[in-house]
């Protein structure tokens, strides 16, 4: 077994092993089927050791999850200084894919993986913050697309428009991440039909 950590280094080290070993599990084999016990077996600690960091499993996931979230909106954050809101739009929505696939198992847990309904009060990260919350970002571009006039005239519903770029953008995304490697189906390459689907929802959303 490791020696336990001494150092405040050495714990943020042993915590974030725990994340990354956490959310491999919960990805492989659902949230309510992974015990701590399980956890600490994957990288060699004490169920005990685990305990010292989060109280139980609820913890762990809510840790992964604000540290997975987080990790979003900074990748977002260059693309939110884009001087044109609709170029800022198409940006945000190419870093969004771009995290997705780098990172195939943080968007699994995030937004493929079922666990319960989570309200402000199960996150540490601060929520309509252009640092820290990705849905904000993508609402406040929105929004400056809107005030600028390039919406169609009957779309006035900001968080719709938001939640109807974000629901295509996923669906490719997720397409690529669960079917990417089924040959039954003879794929276009993923960067032709992330194109294209932005391309779909912008004739649908902008003016002519």
């Amino acid at each position: 077994m490791p020696p336990k950590p001494k150092t405040e280094i050495e714990r943020q080290q042993l915590r974030t092993l725990i994340i990354d070993a956490a959310r491999e599990l919960f990805v492989a084999k659902g949230v309510e089927a992974v015990t701590m016990r399980e956890i600490a077996k994957r990288i060699g600690y004490s169920a005990t050791s685990i305990y010292l960091h989060f109280a139980d499993k609820e913890a762990v996931l809510k840790a992964i999850c604000d540290t997975d979230f987080l990790a979003l909106a900074i990748s977002q954050k260059s693309m939110m200084q884009i001087a044109d809101p609709v170029e800022r739009m198409y940006a945000l929505g190419r870093g969004y894919a771009a995290f997705a696939l780098t990172h195939p198992n943080h968007y699994r847990l995030m937004f493929m993986t079922a666990h319960g309904p989570k309200s402000p009060a199960d996150t540490t990260l601060q929520q309509n913050s252009a640092e820290q919350d990705a849905y904000y970002q993508l609402k406040s571009v929105v929004a400056a697309v809107h005030e600028s006039g390039c919406f169609r005239p009957e779309l006035k519903d900001v968080d719709l428009i938001a939640q109807t770029i974000w629901a295509g953008m996923h669906g490719v995304c997720s397409l690529q991440i669960t079917m990417a490697k089924d040959t039954w189906i003879s794929w276009s390459e993923i960067s032709s039909r992330l194109q294209l689907m932005q391309t779909v929802l912008m004739r649908g959303l902008l003016r002519e």
